[in-house]
């Protein structure tokens, strides 16, 4: 009987002394949780689109190209001579140099040749049809591009590769934004990652929840430039690096197992 409640004692210590020593296990892990796994199709309405608009310190891309490429080689020098990118997925960290036209203050671009033309407030579209009307004063037949050169999210927090990122286009969405950061870590809180947003002078701040596709459906799922993204860490990660903590159940675990140690010894 006695060998029995020593069992049963020891193998009751070694159960705390998991039960302490262990971490909670990650919970919400899966994205998009309310979509059942039997479902082998389904329809979510999306958000519309709003294109961003030009801002002061933005800077442009701005590329004209003629039947003579010498005659525009000046003016494309500026944004490296080359065409605006295809459809690269991959972002490059904003520390790399950046090339480009900046929007000044005033809300203008100023150009070899053709000088200053207002951007503030016009999407990419719309100025590259104001920067074409005024190079065909210069060029015949002018073929212009414009694309943001600096369309810049932030993101932080339990992520794979925190850091800012210059996005290759403009429609960039939160999931684009977090899959270039490597995608969030097992500690990363899904159910409530932050956006923290400029707008009119203000910081804007939305929550969003991965484990709902009505995530889709929110009109802050498309990113504008200079957005920040926030995921915190969930309450095991907050648990294994409180230095108290670590440092209670250490002493907790050595406790318990002198405790093993000196029941197995005992003889009764």
């Amino acid at each position: 009987m006695w060998e029995r409640f020593i069992s049963n004692l020891k193998g009751l210590l070694v159960l705390i002394a998991a039960g302490i020593t262990s971490c909670s296990a990650p919970k919400n892990i899966t994205y998009f949780k309310d979509i059942p796994d039997s479902v082998r199709q389904t329809e979510i309405q999306q958000a519309a689109y709003s294109t961003p608009l030009i801002q002061s310190d933005d800077i442009l891309q701005v590329t004209i190209q003629t039947l003579d490429p010498a005659a525009t080689a000046l003016l494309n020098q500026a944004t490296g001579g080359a065409a605006p990118a295809g459809n690269n997925q991959t972002a490059a960290p904003a520390m790399s140099p950046v090339s480009g036209y900046l929007v000044d203050k005033d809300g203008y671009v100023v150009l070899p040749l053709i000088g200053k033309v207002m951007v503030q407030g016009k999407t990419t579209d719309s100025a590259r049809e104001d920067i074409k009307n005024k190079a065909a004063a210069y060029y015949k037949d002018p073929v212009v591009n414009v694309r943001f050169a600096n369309f810049k999210v932030t993101v932080l927090g339990e992520v794979n590769k925190p850091s800012t990122y210059v996005m290759p286009n403009e429609k960039v969405t939160l999931l684009d934004a977090l899959g270039a950061a490597g995608d969030l870590t097992i500690y990363g809180k899904r159910e409530n990652v932050l956006l923290i947003r400029n707008k009119e002078g203000k910081k804007e701040f939305v929550r969003f929840n991965l484990n709902q596709s009505n995530l889709f459906a929110s009109p802050y799922f498309y990113l504008h430039q200079g957005d920040v993204v926030y995921v915190e860490p969930n309450k095991a990660k907050v648990a294994s690096t409180d230095f108290t903590q670590v440092k209670r159940i250490s002493i907790m675990a050595s406790v318990l197992s002198l405790l093993i140690v000196a029941v197995s010894r005992v003889n009764f």
